[in-house]
């Protein structure tokens, strides 16, 4: 059952992670640098950063490293899935 809770968690963590990165895409910081301090340290501590940085203008974006980013996600729900596979774990 903890790792259920675990998994869960590490889930949540992420996505709010990729909020706070998706809310650094719009500023100079960038999704990458965002969604990695919001990642190392805490999601509060990672949006505190990214708001003190500049906003970009009116209509650009920037991802920075989002493919390695999403890549990296994938690879650890497919560990997640593996591992519940192999012990045989149900999600409820």
């Amino acid at each position: 059952m903890t790792l259920i809770v675990l998994l869960v968690t590490l889930f949540a963590g992420c996505f709010v992670d990729g909020l706070v990165g998706l809310l650094g895409s719009r500023r100079r910081i960038g999704f990458g640098w965002s969604f990695f301090l919001s990642l190392i340290f805490t999601p509060v501590i990672g949006l505190i950063i990214t708001l003190l940085s500049d906003p970009l203008p009116v209509g650009e974006t920037r991802w920075g490293c989002l493919v390695p980013t999403i890549l990296s996600l994938l690879f650890v729900g497919l560990i997640v899935l593996v591992s519940i596979m192999f012990f045989g774990l149900a999600v409820i």
